[in-house]
């Protein structure tokens, strides 16, 4: 997999602890919109010297292809995070199978951005990592969410009961899964 994708208005990166600023300022822009969704932070989250040591982590994982995140920059400003990728839990062997996490900043919602970069980077997972299946999961109320999983072809497979511990209450979740129909 490439460190840097383009697509027709995002810049796709996989970024090294140098970017630490860019990713703390977004988590700090974003910290009241995101909050309510994510699991709880510690005051450590939103510093510089944790953001590096994260950047590090993931930055190890991709050259591994144990863990891939890319961030996310507006073509027009590279040097300005919107929101970010995940694929983890990459399983190999029988499985073939990985986890999918995204966010995007809040004025950048309801764009199309996050379709935009799904749609490039779920192929190229699936045929990089040779993934057969890729799950999301998503709290029952993230209507936006939804419709963004049922238009990337993701099908709903089940209700997820107090699965996640989301800002400091476990929530329920609907699993969806995007089967690769190229892999044998």
């Amino acid at each position: 997999m490439l460190v840097t994708y383009n697509t027709d208005r995002l810049v796709l990166n996989v970024l090294n602890p140098s970017n630490a600023g860019l990713v703390l300022n977004f988590y700090i822009r974003n910290k009241n919109f995101l909050e309510p969704h994510e699991p709880k932070r510690t005051k450590l989250f939103y510093t510089y010297g944790f953001q590096r040591a994260n950047l590090a982590c993931e930055y190890n994982a991709f050259i591994k292809q144990s863990n891939i995140r890319y961030w996310i920059s507006l073509n027009n400003d590279p040097g300005s995070v919107i929101g970010t990728v995940c694929f983890n839990n990459i399983l190999k062997g029988a499985f073939c199978s990985c986890m999918a996490g995204y966010k995007l900043g809040r004025e950048y919602c309801g764009n199309g951005y996050m379709y935009e970069t799904l749609n490039m980077l779920i192929p190229i997972v699936c045929k990089e990592l040779s993934m057969h299946r890729i799950e999301a999961m998503v709290m029952p109320g993230n209507m936006p969410s939804i419709n963004l999983l049922n238009r990337l072809g993701f099908k709903e497979e089940g209700y997820l009961h107090s699965f996640a511990q989301i800002n400091g209450i476990w929530e329920d979740h609907i699993l969806y899964s995007y089967i690769n129909q190229g892999i044998i």
